[in-house]
Formats: structure tokens, sequence, C-alpha cells
């Protein structure tokens, strides 16, 4: 009479051949489960994991492992880059390395193979061969003994399996955690003497009392981390800060600028004519209690300039695709403050002369050094101008501030070498400035216009006085 123990669903079944008929007697359920088969194929793929991110696939830029070396859980394997990240991947097994399926800047996909391995088990030894516990060369005495075993323990350890806590954070075999599950241990309680601090079958065992402490020794990983000193952990150096105040409102604004389609322009200007200018009324401005910079001939330069160009001075009703044109021109600037980036406006620039314009800035930028900026200073801006030139560089790319559909930032003012009308070299105070437009509005065309009417200003400062006010 041949015997075989077969599982169905959570019962062990043992049935009996006698005279070529089945008998079927059933016991009570179990967790172990037995192969009768012979021995299985070790060799297993290594798939690459999602890495998140909505990644699906990387380039491998290097192998730290070959075929043929042994290797153990959490070793690393290779590093893979994606196009927002480098990750170093670790291997889950422990056993010999047999193929590997990508070679350096390939390209590896999420979730197929990434290279093969001959699995062992903790002590060295075949994985399949102790997954194979149970052949079809063993006695049926010792199936009876593991049927009794099944009898008198099967529903305490089914619900053991369910209880005993194997938390993800604990690096372990799965052999490792079979001992502990069916010893009711917690592996977070257990010392880790293993690679990386990995428990092995050893801590359990000195943990259970069944071997001497002491008898596993620490692995050399373990006893360098004790001699070296803690670093301090890197989360414990970095500080939380919620936005708030100015930081919150350039958030929300930036935010919105980043939905609209950007057109950028730029251009370069000699302003040495406007440097005589300036030179010369600089003085006098003080004399009236203004201090005159660049940045009021920019600003009146480009209201003339909106005057004949209206479309850059408007607003965009995305909701019911209408543009709303502005007669009034509230140039906004953009200051930094202790508190960070702020837009205030000049009103009325249509209506001021470039003196009343100077004075204007100077109480807003007084005002924003002191945080005292009000609400009303915020409100209405219909086109944005930026010096980025204070600080320094030349060409940027500015954010438009939505509603507005047009900003423009002047660069550093720059001593440089130029031909006169004729021919000689000169030297020029150049200027870079960039724009960017709203393109669902305004095309390529009017925004190089505008630019060349706020330019021939600027080159030639005598036109200020056709449109002084």
């Amino acid at each position: 009479m041949a015997g075989l123990i077969q599982r169905h669903g959570s019962v062990l079944v043992r049935r009996f051949l006698t005279n070529g008929k089945r008998i079927t007697h059933r016991a009570l359920p179990v967790v172990t489960q037995f192969h009768t088969s012979a021995q299985l194929d070790k060799t297993v793929s290594f798939h690459l994991a999602d890495i998140g991110e909505g990644i699906r696939e990387v380039t491998v830029k290097e192998w730290f492992v070959k075929e043929g070396d042994v290797v153990e859980q959490f070793d690393n394997l290779c590093e893979v880059q994606s196009d927002k990240a480098s990750v170093t991947i670790t291997s889950r097994y422990d056993g010999k390395i047999v193929k590997l399926h990508k070679m350096v800047d390939e390209i590896a996909l999420v979730g197929k193979p990434l290279l093969d391995f001959d699995v062992v088990d903790e002590e060295g030894e075949d994985i399949s061969s102790s997954s194979s516990s149970s052949s079809s060369g063993e006695s049926s005495s010792d199936e009876e003994a593991v049927q009794a075993q099944a009898v008198a323990s099967g529903a305490a350890a089914a619900a053991t399996a369910a209880a005993v806590i194997t938390s993800g954070k604990v690096l372990a075999t799965p052999a490792v955690r079979r001992i502990a599950m069916e010893n009711k241990v917690d592996l977070r309680e257990v010392n880790a003497s293993g690679r990386n601090g990995r428990v092995l079958k050893g801590d359990v065992l000195e943990y259970l009392n069944i071997i001497p402490q002491g008898t596993v020794k620490p692995h050399p990983t373990l006893s360098q981390r004790k001699t070296t000193a803690a670093a301090p952990c890197s989360k414990s150096l970095e500080t939380v800060v919620p936005l708030k105040g100015v930081a919150k409102a350039m958030y929300k604004s930036m935010s919105e600028s980043l939905k609209i389609p950007h057109f950028a322009y730029s251009d370069e200007i000699d302003i040495s004519k406007l440097v005589q200018v300036r030179e010369a009324l600089k003085a006098e401005a003080v004399a009236r209690g203004a201090k005159l910079t660049y940045m009021p001939f920019f600003v009146k330069a480009a209201s003339n300039a909106l005057k004949e160009f209206p479309i850059v001075n408007s607003s965009f009703d995305e909701p019911n695709e209408s543009v709303i044109y502005k007669s009034y021109h509230n140039i906004s600037i953009a200051m930094h403050t202790p508190q960070g980036l702020v837009v205030p406006n000049v009103k009325n620039v249509d209506s001021k002369s470039i003196l009343e314009i100077a004075a204007d800035l100077n109480a807003l930028q007084e005002r924003g050094a002191k945080g005292a900026l009000a609400p009303d200073d915020f409100a209405n801006g219909t086109f944005s101008l930026s010096n980025i030139g204070i600080i320094g560089g030349t060409y940027t790319h500015p954010c438009i501030m939505a509603p507005q559909v047009a900003i423009g930032a002047i660069g550093k003012t720059k001593l440089l070498p130029r031909f006169d009308d004729s021919g000689n070299v000169i030297p020029a105070h150049i200027i870079n400035v960039s724009w960017s437009a709203d393109h669902r509005i305004i095309d390529g065309v009017t925004m190089a216009s505008f630019s060349n009417a706020w330019k021939r200003q600027l080159e030639n400062p005598n036109l200020f006085l056709l449109t002084a006010r």
C-alpha cells in the first residue's frame, strides 16, 4: 500500500492506494506544506521592482557583481538611473549569480528579469532542498509522525501564524522568520548578529536558550559600527518650516503662473545716452526728495510702449475666453524684502512724470523693507518689470503674474565694446532684457514690436520729452 500526503485548501489529506482503489483520510488543518515531487529548480530570476515616481524603465549604470559571485541578502547588486534619480538595487536572496540579463548602459524594464540567482538558504544549502522537506522516498512512519504533529498543533499553529509580528524593518531570511513564527518570537526583540544587522537562525536559537549565549559571533560590519562614532541621523539635521505669509502667496501665484503657456523674447539695449541723462539729473532729483535710479526710466518707457500695444496691458479671462483691456497702467515691480519676494505696483504710471514714478518707487521700497506694504499696494497690477540686474545676471525667463499677460526682466548693466556709426570701437553701456508673454493671446510679432518701442526710448532718452507728464 503506497501513501501520499497532499494539501487541499487548509486541510492535509492522506490518500492510500490499495489494489488500485483510492481511500482518502482527512486530518486537521495544518500550516506546514510538504512537497513530494522531485527536487525543484533552484534558479530564480530577480525582476526589477517598481522604484516609484511612475518610472517604467531605467539604464544600468554600474554592476557591483559579476556572474559566479556569491552574494547575501541586501548586498548591492547594481546602480540604475532613471530620468529622475539614481537607485542602488540590493539582493533579495542568498546565492550565486548565474546570469546578468543587462549590460552597462542597457535599458532595463520594471517587472522584467535583471539577473538570475542560484539560490541557497541561510545555512548554505540549496533552497530547493530545504523546500522539499518531504520526498517520495520518505517512509510511511515519518509521514505518520508528521501527521500526528499536525493533529496536535494544527489549530494553534494557524493562530500563531496570524499573530506573530515579523516587521518589514527586520532583516531576516524566510527560514529564520519561519522559526520565529513557530516559536512565537518577535524578531524585533532578537539581537541581530548577521551582516548589516540581519537576524540569523543562531540569534533566534540563542534567544530561545536552545544554544548557549555568545555562540553566534557578530558580523564584522556590526563591530565597525560599534567602534565608529554614530553619525547624526540626516532627519535630525532637517528643519520643517510651513509656508506662510509672503512665501505662501508666492507659492500660490507661481503655481498659477506655470499654467500659462509662456512665450519668451530677449534683446540687447545700449543705454549709454540714458546713463549720461541720469548722471545729469541725479543731483536735481535728490534736491527734490527722490532717489533717481534707472528703474523709473524703464517703467515710464514701458508705459509709453503699452499705449502703442494695449493688449500687453490686458488680462485674460480664461473661463469666458475673453481679453480685458486696461486703460490704466499699474506697473508691478518685483522687489526683494526681508519677508521674501513681493510685487507691489506703481499706480497710474501713464499719468505720472519720471520724478513722480521715482518717488513712488522709493516709498514702496521703504515700506517693503519695513514689512509695511498694504493690500492696496498689490491690487490691480496690469504689467510687471523685474530688475534682476541689481543682483547680477543677464538673461532670464521671468514668470507671468496671473492674470497679467506679460512681464519683463532687466539684466545687469555692463560696459562692453561696440561699433559706432563710423565703424569705430567704443565703450557702451549694455543691458539685456527678457520678456515673457501669455502666448494664448500675444504672438511673437506683438511682443517683439513692444520690446522695440521700449528699447527705442531708452536708447534715445530725448523721446521722453515728447510724452512728459
